[in-house]
């Protein structure tokens, strides 16, 4: 996924720099896994939290077009269904 890579961001931890996925691609990535795993709940949920917490920030045009790319739709829209609001 050459995308996650050229959207990858720098944050700063202890005033050292690290370069890390945006939410949008860990939540990808959790989804991809989940199915790989045979539909782990724990990478499901790990999904679902980062999309709970930053669902005001994301890009879910991005995320539907990727979920569906990837061919993970029906657990994007799972996602979707099953966050609360926080």
């Amino acid at each position: 996924m050459t995308a996650r890579l050229a959207r990858r961001r720098v944050e700063q931890v202890w005033g050292i720099p690290l370069q890390v996925s945006s939410p949008e691609d860990t939540i990808l990535a959790k989804l991809r896994w989940a199915k790989q795993a045979g539909g782990s709940e724990k990478q499901f949920t790990d999904a679902l939290r980062v999309y709970e917490v930053q669902r005001p920030n994301l890009d879910e045009g991005y995320l539907t077009r990727w979920a569906a790319q990837l061919g993970i739709e029906s657990l994007w829209e799972r996602l979707k269904t099953s966050a609360e609001a926080l």
